[in-house]
């Protein structure tokens, strides 16, 4: 059976991403760091493989060597069941500190809180309280 993951693709920033991803969830913690080499083509000691868990996801990422002209954008976003109002709130203002709120927290209905945001990184949370 195929094993699939998230891949998340920075320019220069995916250890600073990584460490901050952990931080903000309990027993959450990087795997493997893979750097570049000197030669590599990329600048050396990036990051050009790691994996990382939250929770029971496994989530890899790489500095990208390369400019491209695309980033991340809200039509995929990784979903957070919260596990309490507490929870929710620190995810939130975490999240949201140098990011940008999507759909603000409320109830829209099919939850009874609910919040999408983008992190300073460019990344799309859905946070749902049930």
């Amino acid at each position: 059976m195929a094993n699939i993951q998230p891949f998340l693709m920075f320019e220069g920033r995916a250890e600073e991403a990584m460490n901050f991803y952990i931080s903000l969830f309990a027993g959450a913690e990087v795997l493997e760091v893979v750097r570049y080499a000197a030669n590599e083509g990329a600048v050396e000691g990036s990051v050009k493989k790691a994996r990382f868990s939250i929770g029971s996801q496994t989530i890899l990422c790489t500095d990208s060597p390369y400019k491209h002209g695309f980033s991340f954008t809200p039509s995929i976003s990784l979903w957070v069941e919260c596990g309490s109002v507490t929870e929710f709130s620190l995810l939130y203002t975490a999240l949201t500190s140098g990011g940008r709120t999507l759909m603000p927290d409320g109830s829209y209905g099919f939850s009874r809180k609910f919040a999408w945001v983008s992190d300073r990184f460019g990344v799309s949370w859905q946070l749902n309280l049930a």
